[in-house]
């Protein structure tokens, strides 16, 4: 696959992705928090798993990490399933829109406690406490693209490929941490205590906008009315001193990246 500008390969990056690669090895978190107050809330709609979740269309808006522009009431919230015993019951849900111009992302979680550390942009964030998400544009090309953010704004941002017979390989934004080149925007909004490792909190969420251009190395980007991508949606706390996951995929069992495991969106 040919490489553009914005991209490096980092054919050794994914071997260090614990869990999500690899059965039994472990995931972690990773976010940054903008202020203190609650994400807005708005009925629930059900659907069966079998059926896309429609992504509706926005208008472009500025992010502020506390998902509460008006155009996030264009869409209801989905929830996340806990798939591990153990730990608190820590409810966990997202949205999701799209404009002309890229995607636009929310999480929002319960918590108790920051359960992080002082990591750096693509570091091994997954160690502790993130949000994730996973878009699979086209399941007939085993190239996907993987984002995680912790309670402290460190993100991790992988284009990942899974060749018959080869081991994975990653692509991660060229100089991204000093020039931004991927164009990925992220608000992080802690409630009930500080930005800090091991701050005791209420809950976290994380607004991000994923331009198309960060997408560029997929196909089927930009999405058109009607398009389908898989994708998964995912959360790890380790509040408990153990690894627990939360997937909108429930049926999950050894990795993240089980891509035929991932469920449908479709683009309005």
């Amino acid at each position: 696959m040919m490489i553009t500008k914005a991209f490096i390969n980092l054919s050794i990056v994914v071997s260090g992705l614990s869990w999500f690669l690899q059965p039994n090895s472990t995931l972690a978190q990773s976010v940054s928090s903008v202020g203190e107050s609650e994400v807005v809330e708005h009925p629930i709609e059900k659907k069966s798993e079998s059926e896309p979740l429609t992504i509706r269309k926005c208008d472009d808006f500025t992010i502020t990490g506390k998902g509460n522009n008006p155009e996030w009431k264009k869409t209801d919230w989905t929830f996340l399933t806990k798939l591990d015993p153990g730990g608190q019951e820590y409810e966990s849900k997202f949205k999701m829109l799209f404009s002309p111009t890229g995607i636009y992302l929310l999480f929002h979680g319960r918590d108790e406690k920051i359960t992080t550390k002082e990591y750096k942009d693509f570091e091994n964030i997954f160690n502790h406490d993130v949000f994730e998400v996973f878009f699979h544009t086209n399941p007939e090309v085993i190239v996907y693209f993987e984002y995680e953010v912790n309670q402290l704004g460190t993100e991790l941002i992988l284009t990942i490929s899974n060749l018959k017979g080869q081991n994975y390989t990653s692509w991660v934004p060229w100089h991204h941490e000093s020039k931004n080149k991927s164009g990925i925007k992220k608000m992080v909004d802690v409630v009930g205590g500080e930005k800090k490792v091991n701050a005791t909190i209420q809950s976290w969420s994380a607004e991000i906008f994923f331009p198309y251009g960060a997408l560029g190395l997929l196909p089927n980007v930009p999405p058109k009315s009607g398009s389908l991508w898989n994708a998964n949606f995912c959360r790890l706390d380790y509040d408990s001193g153990k690894m627990i996951k939360w997937s909108w995929t429930p049926t999950i069992k050894d990795s993240f990246h089980e891509l035929d495991k991932f469920r449908s969106i479709k683009f309005e």
